[in-house]
């Protein structure tokens, strides 16, 4: 068994790991593969298990991460509406459920990878289990430190309440968004082609603050963050015919190259769509917001 220092030395290099490896590198999803192959000082310690949901290294005194599968199973954990995650202890007393308790008990900080696709995750980390329920034979646990903070989410003011609303979008929801939407676009922006995941965003068609404003795909765009703003600020409009179209003033200013060949020269461009037709935006969305940038 490691020591205390060793593991939570281990432990921390993992995030700087992450931090650099999908962080770093502008990341949306990341790859079972690249999770097996982490290493600490020379000795390679698979981040995920080969057939479970829960890897407890074999020299380490608790749960060093947790996996929410693509495909369901009877372990299926449960995220609620206010971002807490619910993850039940496996059928036999063993060393899985024995080292899941001990890091509620030594409130040891650990990764939950949560299925974007088949063998692809995102990454949440540091968690700390925040409630071990032995009677439901389960654990729980908030996906941002923040809602730990709050206390029972059934006891929110108005003022957490709203703070716990931001918190779920912002930092929970949007991610997975994100993920989806540049996998959809095959890590590219939709208006200019630009390959390089660090620089784009996933931009809503109708904002997330509106009721239909729903984290889907279709009511997405992969776009560079130029882009993005300009959408935003109804400096850029798409068609419902997947045509670009910038605000007329913009287009008589004279601003410098980054002007004329970033946004004037997208003027009747077609955007770039994802080839698989579920995954392209909805037209109504494209009609609805396209009215906003008209009446701007």
């Amino acid at each position: 068994m490691r020591t205390v220092e060793e593991e939570q030395a281990i432990r921390h290099d993992v995030f700087r790991w992450l931090d650099a490896a999908f962080i770093g590198r502008g990341g949306y999803e990341i790859s079972r593969t690249e999770l097996l192959s982490y290493s600490f000082l020379g000795e390679r310690i698979p981040l995920l298990d080969t057939g479970r949901g829960i890897r407890n290294p074999a020299t380490f005194r608790s749960t060093l991460s947790i996996m929410s599968g693509w495909k369901k199973n009877r372990y299926q954990d449960f995220e609620d509406e206010n971002g807490w995650i619910e993850y039940s202890y496996r059928d036999q007393e063993a060393g899985d459920n024995l080292k899941l308790k001990r890091a509620y008990e030594l409130r040891a900080p650990l990764v939950y990878f949560r299925a974007v696709r088949e063998g692809y995750y995102f990454p949440y980390y540091p968690i700390v289990i925040a409630e071990n329920d032995r009677v439901e034979r389960k654990v729980r646990f908030p996906l941002d430190q923040g809602l730990g903070l709050l206390g029972d989410p059934h006891g929110y003011s108005d003022d957490q309440r709203r703070y716990a609303d931001s918190v779920v979008r912002t930092r929970l929801h949007q991610p997975l968004f994100r993920a989806r939407v540049l996998r959809a676009y095959a890590s590219a922006c939709t208006i200019c082609d630009l390959k390089h995941p660090e620089l784009l965003d996933a931009a809503h068609i109708i904002a997330d603050t509106e009721s239909h404003g729903v984290p889907h795909v279709t009511n997405g765009l992969a776009m560079c963050k130029i882009h993005h703003a300009a959408y935003d600020r109804s400096l850029l409009g798409i068609t419902a015919d997947y045509e670009v179209r910038i605000d007329r003033d913009l287009l008589d200013e004279i601003d410098g190259p980054m002007l004329r060949h970033g946004l004037q020269d997208m003027h009747g461009r077609r955007i770039r769509v994802p080839t698989n037709r579920n995954a392209r935006p909805a037209r109504e969305l494209l009609a609805e917001r396209f009215a906003q940038f008209i009446d701007r």
